[in-house]
């Protein structure tokens, strides 16, 4: 038998068959997309200068943070020490690493004053699963004292979180 006879044979043992269309080509890879590399960088730096400064006068898990600009009656923030302004929204920032901490409060105090909120909670943990000094509660505490929107905040009351979250009252647009 020759090699014609075995694919004659091979042809009529299968029967009628149709060609198949070729398979698609496989999608190509998206590609990436295009980082701010500068702004990245930038941020960056500012962390870095800003651990440094932090550690200068940094509070510790049992410290209060209290800040009030001076146009602000000193009696609001004793009334927001004792924690009678309503609690419009609140973030929880504790347990996250700090870079992920600064990027979620910045969006979270973008949003709330576009909404026009004047009084949220932010809970920042005490630290005690920081090495030293408390990380996350220094961050808010410096980012929360050069806003020009924010007019006060204080440590909650302990029922409200006591010194692992901050009330903090906000600038109407």
């Amino acid at each position: 038998m020759s090699e014609k006879d075995d694919h004659h044979l091979f042809l009529e043992a299968i029967g009628d068959v149709r060609r198949m269309d070729a398979p698609p080509e496989a999608p190509s890879k998206p590609k990436p997309r295009a980082g701010a590399g500068m702004r990245e960088r930038d941020e960056q730096a500012a962390l870095s200068e800003f651990k440094q400064v932090m550690l200068q006068g940094a509070l510790d898990p049992g410290d209060v943070s209290s800040y009030r600009r001076n146009e602000v009656n000193p009696q609001v923030l004793a009334r927001l020490k004792r924690g009678e302004y309503a609690v419009q929204d609140e973030l929880d920032l504790h347990g996250l690493r700090l870079e992920e901490a600064s990027q979620l409060l910045r969006v979270f105090l973008r949003h709330v004053l576009s909404e026009g909120i004047a009084c949220v909670r932010i809970i920042h943990g005490k630290g005690r699963n920081s090495e030293g000094v408390p990380v996350i509660k220094n961050l808010v505490d410096q980012h929360l004292r050069h806003r020009r929107d924010v007019l006060a905040f204080h440590s909650a009351p302990t029922a409200q979180g006591g010194t692992g979250a901050v009330l903090v009252l906000l600038k109407k647009r």
